[in-house]
């Protein structure tokens, strides 16, 4: 059962990000912490990640391809435009339909959709608060990250920087926003599950991977005047 939550772990510390701490995001927290809207959320995100419900899973994936790939023919406009004319012509139908049957079998059911029209939609203040709390962490942790490697604070993650950069022209020349988008949503369904299924023989490459990398980044450290972290 342990080794089952491993994946499971590593998937919501990827969700979260790397600069969590007041969030009250982590994955700790909620295992320790049922019953709040948050742990809700990423279970469900996990679930469906997972392919826990297959239907559930399913509809959602496919809705998003068919999102995306409608953006690749449409404008955004036309793809909105058209997506709010399918949901009227489905909801104003089902309205006509609803009346017509209370009309014939002279029932007084009322509105069909008056259980969603009484529904609590409203953020409360403190729902705002917490959500725009993480966005300012999140946007401050970006930035004095993005400060700390153009300022070349630490010789050696602005060159891995730089680099990282250098190879994503190329990944641009090939494949534009949408295209790279599409494939993130591929990548995001498909790849833990093939992880939990393969997660020993996956591990075992990821660090011989680990441990050339940094091989090569000592040699370059020790070769390099000034590359070496303050903290060696």
């Amino acid at each position: 059962q342990q080794h089952n939550k491993q994946p499971q772990l590593a998937l919501a510390l990827l969700l979260q990000g790397t600069h969590p701490p007041r969030c009250g995001w982590r994955y700790s927290s909620i295992l320790s912490n049922p019953g709040t809207g948050t742990r809700k959320t990423r279970i469900s995100t996990i679930d469906l990640l997972y392919w826990r419900d297959i239907k559930q899973t399913g509809i959602v994936f496919g809705s998003l391809l068919l999102l995306l790939f409608s953006l690749t023919q449409f404008s955004v406009v036309s793809v909105v435009a058209y997506l709010a004319l399918a949901g009227l012509s489905a909801t104003i139908s089902f309205r006509i339909y609803k009346s017509v049957l209370q009309a014939v079998q002279k029932t007084d059911e009322g509105h069909p959709f008056k259980a969603y029209l009484e529904m609590e939609m409203n953020l409360s203040q403190d729902q705002i608060q917490k959500y725009t709390d993480c966005l300012q962490l999140y946007v401050n942790s970006t930035v004095k990250e993005l400060r700390r490697l153009f300022l070349v604070q630490d010789l050696v993650d602005s060159l891995k920087f730089a680099v990282l950069m250098w190879l994503l022209t190329y990944v641009g020349a090939l494949f534009n926003g949408l295209t790279l988008l599409i494939m993130a949503v591929v990548s995001m369904f498909t790849l833990p599950v093939v992880y939990d299924k393969y997660q020993a023989q996956i591990d075992q490459y990821l660090g011989l991977v680990r441990t050339h990398i940094n091989t090569v980044v000592a040699k370059i450290q020790a070769k390099i005047p000034g590359a070496k972290r303050k903290a060696e």
